[in-house]
């Protein structure tokens, strides 16, 4: 009887992270009604198996927020975390692309700040990117 249980609650894990790219918390936070026990050991399975990889999905995540958004490097972090990932992910991803990303927090600085200037004080601009997140080398080579 376990085995049919546990083949069905790996099927519905498979379906909802092919449906979308999920973190391992966001799949035990949808499948926390089901027996503990089974939902650790299908979402071992899924590990094994390639389908729930944390790291990767940092990776991909960036990149689309990259491609999307526009971000200061701490929010890209806090997305992060709200989707569950540990932090340790996240730092060793940052540290390794800190050129990038310390790139793209720079151009979209500077996309905020063309955008807000028609209608915003130049300093409410900068206080308005420091609230983001933004770093004082981002604010400040907007103007450069």
């Amino acid at each position: 009887m376990f085995d049919k249980e546990f083949d069905v609650l790996k099927t519905k894990m498979l379906k909802y992270i092919m449906y979308k790219k999920r973190t391992e918390k966001e799949i035990r936070q949808k499948f926390s009604n089901m027996d503990e026990t089974m939902v650790d050991d299908a979402i071992e399975y899924l590990k094994e198996a390639g389908y729930i990889d944390d790291s990767k999905y940092v990776e991909r995540a960036v990149k689309e927020f990259m491609n999307i958004q526009t971000l200061s490097i701490k929010e890209i972090k806090y997305k992060l975390m709200s989707k569950g990932v540990d932090n340790n992910l996240i730092e060793d991803y940052i540290s390794k692309h800190i050129y990038e990303l310390e790139e793209y927090e720079a151009k979209c600085a500077q996309k905020i700040y063309y955008k807000k200037i028609n209608t915003m004080e130049e300093i409410e601009v900068n206080m308005f990117l420091r609230k983001k997140g933004y770093k004082e080398e981002s604010i400040k080579q907007i103007k450069e």
